[in-house]
């Protein structure tokens, strides 16, 4: 018996030495990258995934041709999100343009470790009544049927990341950030094609509860602040999982946090808990929806980074 203890005493010691000096190894590497070739290689290693990370501000942003564009949009997946650990504000703006009912909605809350915020702009092939909003699937806007959008989420604690960029979906995911959706303020401004577009997008934003006089036009551009969410009343079993869901998001945030203590920057962070804990790595990249396996497709252009950052961007966090 005591035999047997030794050699599990020894096995543990021995896994504990190889870990220290795996995490060395890992920590030594990262060090001695250069700030491009990190930038670089998470480019690469978050592109599958459909996203770019902007080493200038320290957050995740949607690429234009990401592959969730495929899946389009349909309310089961606002539904279904607390149960993937999403839990989030929303705002659906309905409204009809050129013959089509028209989607254009507005997220802010907590994407698994991750607090941020989406813009995401859709429509259906046809004029839908009100009853078929919540059955429906809407298609992403056409490359040239995308508007120049951008958000500014702010936290509670004053920091704020601000992102612009002509989108189908626009988006700012901040790893490591815990918050509550209450929290969050996002101010949206978009730019439609025409004044026509604009007025239907206001009257389906009034329709939605928003008031009037809280929304700024000027010439094609309209701008407002989605900070209070409509009154929603979730049933019993979706308040459990939003619930459950922020308690692991808040545990999450703190081990990643944690984990990557030898770091400050969050690029450094992000390539230490990728080669130190792969597995991490795909779970922190799950930020929005059903995911699937994706590959990357051939002759996919990489989006342009137009992101801008105010307060938050290099702060340790």
């Amino acid at each position: 018996m005591y035999a047997a203890l030794f050699i599990l005493l020894l096995l543990a010691l021995l896994g504990m030495l190889f870990n220290h000096v795996r995490r060395k190894k890992i920590i030594c590497k990262i060090l001695c990258m250069d700030k491009c070739r990190k930038c670089s290689l998470l480019e690469e290693l978050v592109e599958p995934f459909g996203y770019v990370f902007h080493c200038c501000c320290g957050f995740f942003s949607s690429g234009i041709d990401a592959w969730q564009k495929e899946a389009g949009y349909t309310w089961l997946y606002d539904y279904m999100a607390p149960r993937f650990q999403m839990v989030f504000d929303s705002l659906p703006v309905y409204f009809n343009y050129d013959g089509k009912t028209w989607l254009i909605e507005f997220w802010k809350g907590q994407y698994g470790i991750n607090t941020g915020a989406e813009i995401g702009i859709y429509h259906a092939d046809r004029l839908l009544s009100e009853a078929e909003y919540r059955t429906a699937h809407f298609k992403a806007a056409r490359e040239d049927e995308m508007l120049s959008c951008s958000l500014q989420l702010c936290m509670e604690n004053g920091a704020c990341i601000k992102t612009s960029e002509r989108h189908w979906w626009l988006t700012a995911f901040i790893p490591g950030v815990f918050s509550e959706p209450s929290e969050l303020c996002l101010k949206a401004s978009l730019c439609f094609n025409n004044k026509e577009m604009l007025e239907a997008f206001r009257c389906g934003l009034c329709r939605a509860g928003y008031m009037e006089e809280l929304i700024t036009v000027h010439n094609l551009s309209l701008s407002f602040t989605f900070h209070h969410s409509r009154p929603e009343h979730y049933g019993l079993l979706t308040c459990f999982h939003r619930w459950l869901s922020q308690c692991l998001n808040r545990m999450y945030c703190h081990l990643f946090m944690w984990i990557t203590r030898p770091f400050d920057c969050m690029e450094d962070r992000i390539l230490f808990l990728y080669y130190y804990i792969p597995f991490c790595f795909r779970r922190l990249m799950r930020l929005r929806r059903f995911h699937r396996r994706c590959h990357k497709k051939n002759g996919c252009r990489r989006p342009k980074c137009c992101c801008k950052c105010a307060s938050y961007g290099r702060k340790k966090l």
